[in-house]
């Protein structure tokens, strides 16, 4: 038996699949992962996705910890409540992991894989010794994802108490309110929430939910929408051994202020001249219009040489197979082995579905 989250019972009653998941005993789907998919692009639905970590920084040196932890630049959050996304480098410029940064009135919050719990923690303990700071792990909280085109429509609904200040929510902005944070972020590529709060509030809240027509959604269709909208998967489309600019995540480094030094510049800074000299690999959308499914770790050839898919399914909402994958700057042209025959795909930017409509051409 693996970790269950204060919804297990929920999960169980609704008639969910049930897998481990990192350790955790967690919904993939309920029934349909097609079906779901398809609710969160035409309505709206709700994940539980409480197995995340969640980590509350405080103390005189959090920003300054925080700043040279994560490749992306927590100074930029002026205010309490907004958010950025980065990922913590290693020495070698290699991603240790992709997280979310949010500014709270005490300080700040970090929501990070489940599945890289331990090493994350290992890793902030060790680079943050000289630091007048605590990290405080919250297991005591709980996070719904609820997303979708009516999502802001339906929370409202479930929890009216928060109506008029979710309607007057930013992309990548949040607002704390007692024990509850809620934030418009994601990982769906439609309109929606997240909210952080009291593990033992979220059984009534997801009775709410459910009673105001949001439709719970597994681990399934969560990665076929992240997909789709071209949002990597830590592990997958990156890891220890990628550096950020080969995963399409340089909107994430933020190169200024100069001066400011942060775990594997140096190593990011060289990685920048090779991209430069296009001798470094870059992530791309793969496009599969005919029969067949691309899945991560296929062979890709292209006329540049070889690559790798790094993640692949059927989209739902294209009724065709996309993928992500790794290849050399420069391809003009790639084939795929599929069942013996090398088979041509369409080279896109890396980013397939948008709320809801097809984004590439």
């Amino acid at each position: 038996m693996g970790k269950r989250t204060t919804l297990y019972a929920k999960h169980v009653d609704a008639g969910a699949k049930l897998v481990d998941f990192a350790g955790w005993d967690m919904p993939i789907n309920y029934g349909s992962q097609i079906e779901e998919h398809q609710q969160v692009r035409g309505d709206c639905g709700v994940f539980d996705v409480s197995h995340m970590t969640v980590l509350d920084i405080r103390g005189r040196d959090g920003l300054a910890f925080l700043r040279y932890l994560l490749a992306n630049d927590v100074a930029r959050l002026d205010q309490a409540g907004k958010a950025l996304y980065s990922a913590m480098l290693n020495e070698s410029g290699g991603v240790v992991d992709d997280l979310i940064a949010y500014r709270m009135s005490f300080g700040f919050r970090l929501v990070v894989n489940c599945a890289t719990r331990d090493k994350d923690l290992a890793w902030m303990d060790r680079h943050g010794a000289d630091y007048e700071l605590l990290v405080e792990e919250r297991p005591d909280l709980a996070i719904l994802a609820i997303h979708g085109p009516r999502s802001l429509e339906r929370v409202s609904q479930a929890l009216p108490q928060f109506e008029e200040r979710v309607a007057a929510l930013g992309n990548f902005q949040g607002f704390e309110s007692d024990d509850y944070f809620i934030a418009r972020t994601g990982y769906t590529g439609e309109k929606g929430v997240e909210i952080i709060f009291p593990a033992a509030e979220a059984p009534a809240a997801w009775d709410a939910l459910l009673a105001a027509g949001v439709k719970p959604i597994g681990l399934g269709a969560r990665d076929t929408l992240r997909l789709e909208a071209g949002m990597n998967l830590y592990g997958h489309d990156m890891d220890e051994d990628t550096s950020p600019l080969a995963a399409n995540m340089g909107f994430s480094l933020a190169w200024e202020p100069a001066d400011r030094n942060f775990i594997g510049r140096s190593a990011l800074t060289v990685a920048k001249e090779r991209q430069q000299a296009g001798e470094l690999p870059h992530l791309v959308g793969l496009v599969l219009e005919g029969r067949g499914v691309l899945r991560e770790g296929q062979a890709v050839n292209t006329d540049r040489g070889p690559g790798v898919i790094t993640s692949g399914s059927f989209s739902p909402t294209l009724k065709h197979s996309i993928a992500l994958a790794r290849i050399p700057m420069g391809s003009e042209s790639c084939q795929v082995d599929m069942r013996g025959t090398l088979t041509p795909l369409r080279i896109v930017k890396p980013s397939f579905v948008r709320f809801g409509k097809k984004v590439f051409e």
